[in-house]
């Protein structure tokens, strides 16, 4: 494994990151496709068998759960001191008054109980899991900075949003000396191009490194146009996220002509084809399988031509720009479409 450091910091990353929704206990979030602790423990061990020292995982995925398995399993195979941990906070965990968002008060909390989750005294990066349009930023950014100083993590990230507000953050930072930004989690694959506009340039003159969530476009990228999954049949955001546009299938189409041509799976093409750009520093996979981690790996072996990324790239068209969602009722009914899901309970 060739390490690469997370943005203008110098913390040492794997340049592929273990995205950890896809472990929890299915009876508390995801029924159809989250794995429970016997099948997620394997496949994190695997992860770090081959290298990938970077995980990443977040409060509200399966209530908890999935901060649990990662942090046993990781307490189990690792040494703490060689990996990175990665979570975040935003989303409600409970009903009631301060239950969610980014207040001081939320924050302290949820740094807490994420950190007991975990088993773990601190974490290497704390992300907000989108913005939270009800409390001032500046409290979000010093109470933010307060979890820094108290040792309770090491670094500190974002998620999607628009390009001026991610700036204004990083404004703001600067201005009251308080800690940075050093990740900007987003919405970046093949399929979503749009953060090629503004996020990136700014992440890019601003040091900021990018940890990609839906590099394969929810599995569209990895499998023929035609074929589903368990996951994609109920998946409640994919028609937010993606369209079934003539042009995002013959995109798909070209990433099966390069892969077929070369030897390899799409997969392999299209985590290829993301780390072109010299901001991406991991996109996140969230593996279900051994497989899909080999592909993961291998993939930092591929090195496009400039012809080939021409090809992956021609039948691009813009699009939404997905930011994410801030607003409490949508995120609670893209949630209610997801067959069996349970909401946050006290």
């Amino acid at each position: 494994m060739r390490y690469i450091k997370l943005g203008s910091t110098g913390l040492d990353i794997s340049p592929i990151a273990i995205g950890a929704m896809t472990y929890g206990e299915p009876a508390r979030g995801h029924p159809v496709w989250s794995l429970g602790e016997d099948d997620s423990r394997p496949l994190i061990r695997h992860a770090l068998d081959t290298g990938i020292n970077f995980f990443d995982t977040a409060n509200m995925y399966s209530q908890g759960s999935s901060e649990e398995i990662l942090g046993r399993a990781l307490r189990d195979f690792a040494d703490r001191d060689d990996i990175v941990i990665a979570t975040k906070v935003r989303h409600p965990m409970r009903p009631g008054p301060n239950g969610k968002g980014l207040s001081r008060k939320a924050i302290m909390t949820e740094i807490d109980h994420s950190l007991r989750r975990l088993g773990t005294d601190y974490v290497d990066l704390y992300q907000i899991h989108r913005l939270d349009s009800a409390t001032p930023v500046e409290e979000t950014l010093e109470a933010l900075h307060d979890v820094v100083k108290a040792g309770k993590a090491r670094y500190i990230g974002a998620s999607s949003m628009h390009a001026w507000e991610f700036s204004k953050a990083l404004h703001l930072q600067r201005q009251h000396g308080w800690a940075r930004f050093a990740a900007m989690q987003d919405h970046y694959n093949l399929l979503a191009r749009e953060e090629e506009r503004e996020m990136l340039p700014l992440c890019a003159d601003e040091g900021v490194g990018t940890i990609v969530w839906s590099p394969l476009a929810r599995g569209r990228l990895a499998r023929p146009w035609n074929e589903s999954t368990t996951r994609s049949a109920t998946d409640g955001m994919a028609g937010m996220l993606y369209t079934n546009a003539d042009s995002d299938r013959s995109t798909v189409e070209a990433v099966g002509a390069v892969a077929e041509a070369r030897g390899v799976t799409r997969a392999q093409i299209a985590l290829a084809w993301l780390r072109r750009s010299p901001v991406v520093a991991a996109p996140l996979v969230g593996a279900s399988s051994t497989t899909q981690i080999d592909d993961a790996v291998a993939s930092l072996d591929i090195d496009l031509t400039d012809g080939e990324a021409a090809a992956l790239e021609a039948h691009y068209t813009p699009r939404y720009d997905f930011q994410g969602i801030s607003d409490d009722a949508e995120f609670a009914r893209i949630m209610a479409r997801i067959p069996g899901f349970t909401p946050a309970a006290a």
